[in-house]
C-alpha cells in the first residue's frame, strides 16, 4: 500500500478521535481543532513519504497532532495560562513521549474520554439542529461536505454555512469540551444518542463511496455507547440503543461477500453472524425490559434486528412479529423509512401485493424521495409479482439514485436480472 493510501486509511478511522483530543488541549476550540488535524496530515504525508511509514501510525499521528496543538497555545502569549494547564495535564497523563516515537501507551483513553465529551460538546443546546447534526456529521462521521449536501438534500454551500456557524456558535459562546453535570445530562441524551446512531448508521451503510461499510465508525459508536451506558446505568434508551446496535455489528462481515461485493441480509452467510455481539445485545435489550423501556424508539429497533439475529436461518424470520414492531415504531416515531420498513415486512406476511399498495403510498413522500431504498423495495415486490419489467426499471432508478458504489452495483446486477 502507498503512503497516501495507508495515510487515508489511519486518517480516517482516527480522525474524529484526534479532533476530539485538540479540541480538548485547544479549550473546546473544535475550528482550530479541525484546522491543526488537517495540518497533521499534511506533515504525515511529506514526513511518510521521506522518512517510512511509522511502525504504529496512529499513535504517531495523535502525538504529532497534540504537539502541533501546544506549539500553537505556546506562540499566543494570551493562552499562557492555558498552556500551564495543557502542560500540567499532559504530565498527569504521563504522555512526554516525542512526534517521532510517542508512546502507544498514551493513545487510550479513560472511560469518559474525549470523543464522548465531543459527542455531548456537538450536542449543546445553544447549536440550531441542523448545525449540530452537520457538525456531527463532518467532525465525528468524518464526511465530507458534498456528503453531508447529498444526505440531506441541501447544496454544500449550505451544508458548509451551517458547519462554520456550529464552530462559530462554540467559539463564541465558549462552550467547553467537556461532560455536563449528571442533573443536565438527561435533556441532552435524546441529540447525544441521535449523533451517536448517525456515526453507527454511517458505518453500517456509508452514505456514498467505494465501501459498503465502515466497521471503525461502527465500532466507534459502539464503543460510545458502552461508554455511555456506564455514564447513565439508569437511562432504559441507552441500553436499547446499544443493543441495536451490537446486533446490527453482529452482521457486518457477513454484509460483504466473497470477491467484496455487497451481500443483503436474505442473501448472506449466517454463520459470519458475530454470535457473542448478538449475546450481548440480547442482554442489553433484557436490561432495558428491566428498565421498563420496552416501547422506546431505539428499543422497539433493537427487538426488530433481535428477531432477525435469533432466525438461523432466513427463512425462519418472524415476520409477523417484525411487522407488529414496525406498525408500533410507527406510531412512536413516524417516518417515511419507518413506513419503507413495515411495508416490507407486511409483504414478507400478506404478499407483495401488500407491500407494492404501501410503498406507492409513499412516492409522493419528499423525505424519502431520494432515497434508493424506496424503488429497490417496490423493485423486490414487482419482482415477486411477475412484473419483471417494472421491477428491472425500479432498481435501474435505485442504481441512479445510490451514491455507494457497492450498493449501486446490487441495484445495477438486479436491473440487469431482477430476482424472482
Amino acid at each position: 500500500m502507498d503512503v497516501r493510501a495507508r495515510l487515508e486509511t489511519v486518517w480516517r478511522m482516527e480522525y474524529a478521535r484526534i479532533v476530539a483530543v485538540l479540541a480538548r488541549l485547544l479549550g473546546g476550540d473544535v475550528g482550530r481543532a479541525e484546522e491543526i488535524a488537517q495540518d497533521t496530515m499534511v506533515v504525515a504525508l511529506e514526513q511518510w513519504s521521506r522518512d517510512g511509514i511509522p511502525r504504529d501510525p496512529a499513535p504517531w499521528l495523535m502525538a504529532t497532532a497534540k504537539h502541533r496543538a501546544v506549539d500553537a497555545v505556546r506562540r499566543r502569549t494570551t493562552y499562557d495560562r492555558k498552556l500551564r494547564e495543557v502542560a500540567e495535564t499532559e504530565r498527569r497523563r504521563g504522555t512526554s513521549a516525542g512526534a517521532n516515537e510517542p508512546d502507544p501507551d498514551e493513545f487510550d483513553q479513560p472511560i469518559t474520554d474525549d470523543l464522548l465529551r465531543l459527542v455531548f460538546t456537538a450536542t449543546h443546546p445553544v447549536l440550531p439542529p441542523t448545525s449540530r447534526t452537520a457538525l456531527t456529521l463532518k467532525v465525528l462521521a468524518g464526511l465530507r461536505i458534498d456528503e453531508i449536501a447529498r444526505a440531506f438534500l441541501i447544496s454544500e454551500s449550505t451544508a458548509a454555512q451551517r458547519i462554520v456557524r456550529a464552530k462559530r456558535i462554540l467559539a463564541e459562546q465558549q462552550i467547553r469540551l467537556e461532560l455536563p453535570p449528571p442533573d443536565q445530562r438527561r435533556g441532552r441524551l435524546a441529540a447525544v444518542l441521535e449523533v451517536i446512531y448517525l456515526i453507527f448508521n454511517e458505518g453500517y451503510a456509508a452514505t456514498a463511496g467505494e465501501n459498503w461499510t465502515r466497521p471503525d465508525l461502527c465500532a466507534e459508536a459502539v464503543r460510545l455507547g458502552r461508554l455511555l451506558a456506564g455514564l447513565m446505568p439508569g437511562e432504559p434508551e441507552v441500553h436499547g440503543l446499544l443493543a441495536l446496535m451490537e446486533l446490527q455489528s453482529s452482521r457486518l462481515a457477513a454484509r460483504i461477500g466473497p470477491v467484496g461485493e455487497a451481500a443483503l441480509l436474505p442473501d448472506q452467510d449466517r454463520t459470519r453472524w458475530d454470535r457473542l455481539l448478538i449475546r450481548l445485545g440480547l442482554a442489553a435489550l433484557d436490561r432495558v425490559e428491566s428498565l421498563g423501556g420496552g416501547l422506546l424508539p431505539y428499543t422497539l429497533q433493537a427487538r426488530i434486528a433481535a428477531c432477525h439475529a435469533r432466525a438461523r436461518h432466513a427463512e425462519d424470520t418472524d415476520w409477523g412479529r417484525i411487522a407488529a414492531l414496525y406498525t408500533v415504531l410507527g406510531h412512536v416515531a413516524p417516518s417515511p423509512v419507518v413506513e419503507l420498513n413495515r411495508a416490507v415486512a407486511v409483504g414478507m406476511v400478506d404478499g407483495p401485493a401488500a407491500a407494492l399498495a404501501l410503498l406507492d403510498r409513499l412516492a409522493g413522500e419528499r423525505a424519502i424521495a431520494g432515497n434508493p431504498q424506496l424503488p429497490a423495495a417496490r423493485g423486490e415486490q414487482l419482482a415477486r409479482l411477475g412484473r419483471a419489467g417494472e421491477a428491472a426499471d425500479a432498481f435501474a432508478a435505485a442504481a441512479r439514485l445510490s451514491r455507494n458504489a457497492r450498493e449501486r452495483e446490487v441495484f445495477s446486477r438486479r436491473a440487469r436480472t431482477p430476482p424472482v
